[in-house]
């Protein structure tokens, strides 16, 4: 049932890339602190960078737990599911790396996205794929995929670059846990 792989191959990448969801969870270091996943649609907001190496576009959120355990320790996994087809989850565990908007090294970064970035982006999360793993999926339910929300780009454009830069000062400087988030 459960495989693990040297590398994400070019069939394992033409895989993840078409999904229509992916999941993301994080947790401090502090035993305390919250664990996160998060839910991530992916309108070519995913790409392989490498064998090792994967990247997402992170778009504007009530919360910032993603970005502030990345700062603060790196940890991360990516899991894939499929909904439809034959079933499989994958797994990805490694080290992210946080580049936000107007860092050096964004524009680089989103330049591996085919639709470039929208108006909610506030960063690209790279992964150092540390390893690879699927697992049969027998339990997860077949849902057909009907269309992404339209809701977080058109709620970015009515606020605007700067109505956004507003929210992410009042909402993402720290996590729930107190962390930094985004600080600027």
């Amino acid at each position: 049932m459960g495989r693990t792989y040297d590398q994400i191959d070019e069939r394992l990448a033409q895989w993840l890339v078409t999904q229509p969801v992916f999941f993301v969870a994080t947790a401090p270091l502090d035993a305390s602190g919250h664990v996160n996943c998060s839910p991530k649609g992916n309108r070519r907001e995913f790409a392989v960078l490498g064998a090792h190496r994967v990247a997402y576009l992170d778009q504007t959120g009530s919360g910032v737990e993603t970005i502030a355990h990345l700062k603060e320790n790196g940890r991360i996994v990516v899991m894939f599911c499929a909904f439809e087809g034959p079933p499989r989850i994958v797994r990805l565990h490694g080290r992210g790396q946080v580049t936000l908007l107007d860092e050096p090294g964004f524009d680089a970064l989103a330049e591996h996205f085919e639709d470039g970035h929208g108006p909610g982006v506030r960063a690209v999360i790279t992964v150092d794929v540390e390893r690879v793993a699927d697992s049969c999926g027998y339990a997860v339910p077949l849902m057909g995929f009907e269309a992404h929300r339209a809701v977080l780009d058109d709620w970015s454009e009515r606020k605007g670059r700067e109505g956004i830069r507003d929210y992410w000062a009042q909402k993402n400087a720290t996590s729930i846990d107190g962390a930094e988030g985004i600080t600027a």
